[in-house]
């Protein structure tokens, strides 16, 4: 794929796949109780890339299988990512997703989260659908360690101490797992060589890094009505990222203690906010933080030269080069 092709390019280029992946969609996701459906397809329909479904489609074409049961099987990790979607927002107390509100405005808090286990059950089901033992694990596990990022992060709450190991850990887990499962799955839905399951997983943890850096950095710097949700809502919400981990470290002492005492009292108003944006901008951690994803950009990509050029391979590398450059 040229290097100069955009999303755009890319999203029309997988156009007949977005249109089976909607439709296993559609299929799989129904309830026996009509009020599970609403809340479900309130989240899974509200306007989605469905990038990782896409990442679990082409990991298995990648690796030489292209059949109707690969779009059943994609439906799994867009799952898990609509059932996290609605647990994050509960937790988080977020106010837009995908610029309309959250579930949990809509039906309250216990709807979203029993709507979310119906999902993340229902996405085991179907993993398990295949009879293949090794789907059924990653799955099982990427719940579990999903799980355990949001508790990371809710340990860190307010923390400005906490160092990058410890965001790694984090973002691994409420990020990178999701898409190195979409393509891991793929690839032993394939039926791929051990070496070959490896490659795509090493891909879709780089990815997924890269991913969350720039979605931190992009709460600081981007446009709300581009975003489609608001910015500034982690340092509301006490929640330190990458950024602000990169601008403590070099910031003066009187910045960083106004720093620490804004996430300790819950991030103050648009003032504060716009002082933070400044900060981590004049001391070039935006610019670093841009530098530690275009890194994971660079391992995803090595990770892709274990496949033989090809059209699959291709698009990968190109949604791997999107990455740096998305604006939501």
């Amino acid at each position: 794929m040229d290097d100069r092709q955009d999303i755009t390019a890319i999203l029309e280029a997988c156009a007949p796949d977005f249109e089976r992946i909607e439709a296993a969609l559609q299929e799989d996701f129904h309830s026996q109780v009509p009020f599970v459906t609403e809340v479900s397809g309130y989240i899974l329909f509200a306007g989605g890339k469905r990038l990782r479904p896409l990442i679990t489609v082409l990991a298995a074409r990648l690796c030489g299988r292209d059949d109707g049961g690969v779009f059943s099987l994609s439906v799994v990790p867009e799952y898990l990512h609509a059932a996290s979607l609605l647990h994050d927002d509960v937790l988080d107390g977020g106010q837009l997703r995908r610029g309309k509100p959250p579930a949990y405005k809509v039906w309250g808090n216990k709807a979203a989260v029993l709507v979310g286990d119906f999902l993340y059950a229902r996405a085991i089901d179907i993993a398990s659908s295949f009879g293949l033992a090794e789907i059924s694990r990653v799955i099982a596990e990427t719940v579990a360690l999903m799980a355990e990022g949001e508790i990371l992060q809710l340990l860190q709450a307010k923390n400005t101490g906490y160092d990058e190991a410890t965001y790694d850990a984090v973002i691994f887990r409420k990020t990178a797992v999701l898409i190195s499962a979409a393509a891991r799955i793929g690839a032993l839905f394939a039926g791929a060589a051990p070496e070959l399951v490896a490659a795509a997983d090493a891909y879709g943890q780089a990815l997924g890094r890269a991913y969350q850096m720039v979605d931190d950095l992009l709460d600081y710097t981007a446009d709300t009505a581009e975003l489609g949700k608001r910015t500034g809502t982690d340092l509301a919400e006490g929640k330190v990222t990458l950024p602000v981990i990169l601008a403590m470290a070099r910031a003066g002492r009187e910045e960083q203690r106004r720093l620490r005492g804004l996430f300790a009292s819950g991030g103050g108003g648009e003032d504060d906010f716009r002082w933070v944006r400044g900060l981590i901008e004049q001391t070039g951690a935006a610019e670093e933080a841009r530098r530690r994803a275009e890194a994971q950009v660079s391992e995803a990509l090595a990770a892709l030269a274990a496949f033989p050029p090809s059209r699959p391979r291709g698009i990968l590398e190109g949604l791997a080069r999107y990455v740096l450059e998305r604006k939501k």
